[in-house]
């Protein structure tokens, strides 16, 4: 209960504007969303890059778009992702993949050409199986793996994942957000987090697998602030438990009546707002009610994250968790590793390991500990699509005892417009 006043708190300080004012250079930086958020997605897929192919075939296509921007404040993206897994042993199927189509945007209706602008957001998907298993099914299902190996890539068919108003203020230093959100778009964010552009495996993205996450296309409130030039707030309240491929059922009787909240509360440093998914040191405290109706227990914990932005090309992180029950996967949790770009804004090496404790609460006690290592390399084959060959290292899979480790072999691919 302390937790959800002090995120209330937090989201009433966004509100009342009380962030010192940053240069103009850095308002222009990343907004407090991680790499997955709406906006920040848009402005990536917009901004030219080093690719093997240096033609950019859309420009007409993205000129257009800026304009329209301009004139109607509408912006919006598209994208089609796919995700093909291969391991060497398991339980069931050896073989998991998936696509996914996006459509995503923003509507600025207040404030228009100024940095307090207010915006309606949103991103609709389709989530669809080629084969009989889904990647999201794949670690627990198939590996006997406490863990989710491309968690996005599922079988759910059309689902909502943004449905929200975005407000700026005190020139741009404070924002809120309010209606459906994905929470991943802003707890304990980091930029190798990313399953369309990063590590694959939930260990290397939000709460390093010892959070409890809600499914996307929660209903909350969620606001985030410079206290500063380097310090920030982030805090966030939204319903525990959802169904993204009908968000509307019980949705506002669950928040106000039923009382089944995740909350979460982060205080941060970054070295300049336009870094901060780059350069940044943050602290996520967060909280889980139980709920009868989804068989769920009541739980908290609190995750960590270091990660350097080193000579625009190095960016060594370490992060990790500790859970207290709350249904996670993993009780205790650390990774480490290293991301690099050769061409800064491009392409992306990434190598993690992580150590984890299964979660007593979720397996059951006297389980072995469970190491990962993921190594992935995005090369940007045109200015719009990129591949992404990964492979992933299973030591002690903790709900398969028959085997000591497995190999994960895998692909993505990306095509945004």
């Amino acid at each position: 209960m302390a937790l959800k006043n002090l995120a209330a708190a937090v989201t009433a300080l966004c509100l009342s504007s009380v962030a010192v004012s940053l240069s103009a250079a850095e308002n222009q930086g990343a907004d407090f969303g991680g790499p997955d958020a709406v906006e920040n997605v848009i402005a990536d897929d917009a901004r030219p890059i080093p690719a093997l192919v240096k033609e950019r075939l859309l420009d007409p296509w993205f000129e257009w778009k800026a304009s329209l921007k301009k004139e109607t404040g509408v912006s919006f993206g598209l994208d089609y992702s796919a995700l093909l897994l291969r391991a060497d042993e398991s339980l069931g199927e050896d073989r998991a993949s998936a696509g996914m189509l996006r459509f995503f945007g923003g509507w600025d209706l207040v404030g228009r050409g100024t940095k307090n602008t207010g915006a309606l957001v949103w991103k609709v998907e389709h989530r669809h199986r080629y084969d009989d298993v889904a990647p999201s099914g794949f670690g627990l299902g198939e590996l006997g793996y406490a863990g989710f190996i491309g968690a996005p890539w599922s079988n759910q068919g059309t689902r909502l994942t943004n449905l929200y108003w975005r407000q700026r203020f005190n020139e741009g230093t404070a924002t809120i957000v309010g209606g459906y959100l994905d929470v991943t778009d802003y707890v304990d964010t980091f930029v190798g987090g990313s399953p369309w552009t990063g590590f694959t495996n939930l260990v290397f993205s939000t709460g390093s697998a010892s959070m409890f996450l809600p499914n996307d296309a929660t209903l909350g409130v969620a606001g985030a602030s410079m206290l500063n030039e380097n310090i920030y707030v982030i805090g966030g309240i939204s319903n525990a438990y959802a169904d993204p491929t009908n968000p509307f059922d019980d949705s506002f009787d669950r928040f106000f009546n039923d009382g089944e909240h995740f909350t979460s509360l982060e205080f941060g440093w970054t070295s300049s707002r336009e870094r901060i998914y780059q350069d940044n040191t943050h602290v996520t405290l967060w909280h889980v009610d139980d709920s009868v109706a989804a068989g769920a227990v009541k739980g908290w914990g609190a995750a960590f994250s270091y990660i350097r932005h080193l000579d625009d090309r190095w960016m060594p992180f370490l992060r990790g968790g500790y859970a207290d029950d709350g249904g996670s996967l993993l009780q205790k949790s650390i990774s480490a590793g290293v991301l690099y770009q050769r061409n800064p804004g491009a392409d992306l090496l990434g190598i993690g390991v992580n150590w984890g404790e299964p979660n007593e609460s979720t397996f059951g006690p006297g389980l072995k500990n469970q190491y990962t290592i993921e190594a992935f390399y995005r090369i940007p084959v045109t200015q719009q699509f990129a591949l992404t060959p990964s492979i992933q290292f299973i030591k002690d899979p903790v709900l398969n005892p028959t085997e000591d480790s497995i190999w994960v072999l895998g692909v993505r691919a990306r095509l945004a417009f």
